[in-house]
């Protein structure tokens, strides 16, 4: 099994695109309810479905994934977009920077190399 796409709510859908058009995803569908993107990296697509209202703000997260995530920050706020956090260490040996979508959806930038997925405590 492998992860296709995660499709998340938006209000304000051509402000939503343009955010992750900044972000760096490619935009491969657009209508005026949906839009679907490529990650730069990788074979995962993401999406966005209209909504009338803002949604309440939820306790998910999309993760992306950035090697050069310090790059990536500088760039990203050089380009207007605001952090609520900056680019940090995490006792779990991620670093991470976090931030929200048009629609307040939250988004951790994050480097986790290879304990991504083999944490010093993974399980056999």
């Amino acid at each position: 099994m492998n992860l296709n796409q995660v499709t998340v709510a938006a209000h304000d859908l051509p402000k939503s695109v343009a955010f992750y058009q900044t972000l760096g995803l490619t935009l491969i569908v657009d209508t005026p309810h949906y839009a679907r993107f490529e990650c730069p990296d990788g074979e995962s697509t993401f999406s966005l479905h209209k909504v009338d209202q803002k949604p309440p703000i939820n306790d998910t997260i999309i993760y992306f994934e950035c090697q050069q995530l310090d790059h990536e920050y500088r760039r990203l706020l050089s380009a207007g977009i605001e952090f609520i956090q900056e680019p940090t260490d995490q006792r779990w040996l991620w670093r991470e920077a976090r931030l929200y979508d048009p629609s307040d959806n939250q988004i951790c930038l994050f480097w986790g190399g290879e304990n991504r997925k083999n944490p010093p405590w993974r399980v056999n």
